[in-house]
């Protein structure tokens, strides 16, 4: 009898345990979602882009009921562009308990945050990290950009396009979202037997005068030039300086252009022949696209309407199918599960994840046209 007493004493306390759990859990009305970016700094405008983005979505997702009715309830950080301030942000959002974090915007800031993110098991969406290791060997990291890989491979098959067979470079030898990107052309140019007669580098993204480097690139002769660096230092800077040292031809460059109208000097024809892989055009005539172009600009303006807008925006819609799929807004290790295995259509395109959480899907290849981004075409692999 003392043997069945205590036997209904534990089913009793584990059940008592269990409720209280379950309680915890109901008590939680809200989803907390975490953001990390560069509100501030050099690379601000992304940052800015990515937040704004991202306030947009949660406010048209709460208007709509919420996530699996609850409303979502951001607490941001500025990482200024900084590792050390972005690992102080993910340290005080595991702390916080959040549910899930949008973040960081540059890759250096989250290659910084993704294995302390992956040891606390919180999942993170970065928006626009391009580098390929950022979220290499992570199970709770993933993105919705494509990888740097991508995009540096995308620019030697537009070299061979354009029957050039000589190129030259000039990237930020510190950056990893720059480096990764030269190392990636670097790799399809010699599989497409294009010839780099000249590879300059500058040692800081913060660098102004590029004039040694690009009078070196002038004297080879080549016409393609390489260039995977941030607007301010291409629109400010890089264009100007190569023009004036007589290179005429094709400037090329990836997603890290986005935003650098305001930064043009004039003449504005000078930035013609300038080209960059994107992951959406603005004119894209898709109504998805085109609501979201005018949701923005309504409330925002259009001087942040740039693709980390658009990929901050489309990394919330990815953590509320998520969730909603895995019908928990709590439960970390489902909500990963879910988001291994989303197939997502947005303003960025429709995809599903790679085995390293980056997305399959194709790009936008951008020009200039009298100071104004012009889409030139969609560009794969395939």
């Amino acid at each position: 009898m003392k043997k069945l007493l205590a036997l209904l004493l534990a089913v009793m306390m584990i059940l008592s345990f269990a409720s209280c759990g379950d309680k915890k859990d109901e008590e939680k009305t809200q989803v907390d979602l975490g953001v990390i970016a560069p509100l501030t700094g050099s690379v601000a405008q992304y940052g800015t882009g990515v937040y704004n983005g991202v306030s947009l979505a949660v406010e048209e997702i709460n208007a709509a009921g919420g996530i699996l009715g609850k409303q979502i309830v951001i607490q941001k950080f500025d990482s200024k562009g900084s590792e050390t301030e972005g690992v102080n942000a993910i340290n005080a959002l595991i702390t916080n308990e959040v549910d899930a974090v949008i973040g960081a915007v540059i890759s250096s800031v989250t290659a910084a945050i993704a294995p302390l993110a992956d040891e606390a098991g919180m999942v993170v969406v970065t928006p626009t990290s391009t580098a390929d290791t950022v979220t290499e060997g992570y199970d709770y990291v993933f993105r919705t950009c494509f990888a740097d890989s991508f995009q540096g491979k995308l620019a030697a098959r537009y070299a061979d396009k354009l029957g050039k067979t000589k190129a030259a470079v000039l990237y930020i030898s510190s950056d990893p979202y720059s480096a990764g990107l030269y190392e990636a052309f670097k790799a399809e140019c010699a599989a497409l037997n294009i010839e780099l007669v000249s590879v300059q580098s500058t040692a800081s993204k913060d660098d102004t005068d590029f004039t040694t480097q690009l009078t070196t690139i002038q004297a080879t002769g080549v016409e393609f030039l390489y260039a995977p660096c941030y607007y301010s230092a291409i629109g400010s800077y890089i264009i100007p300086q190569a023009r004036n040292a007589g290179y005429n031809g094709i400037v090329m460059g990836a997603d890290g252009y986005d935003g650098v109208i305001p930064y043009m000097a004039d003449p504005k024809s000078m930035y013609e022949n300038v080209y960059f892989t994107n992951h959406y055009s603005k004119d894209d005539v898709n109504p998805v696209v085109q609501n979201f172009v005018k949701s923005y600009t309504d409330k925002f303006g259009a001087d942040t309407l740039n693709s980390f807008a658009a990929l901050g925006y489309d990394a919330v819609y990815m953590v509320k199918q998520a969730m909603e799929e895995a019908n928990t807004t709590q439960d970390k290790e489902a909500i990963k599960a879910a988001m291994a295995d989303i197939n997502f259509s947005g303003v960025t395109g429709s995809f599903t994840l790679d085995e390293t959480g980056t997305p399959q899907k194709t790009a936008a290849l951008l020009g200039f046209k009298d100071g104004a981004e012009i889409f030139v075409e969609s560009v794969g692999l395939e």
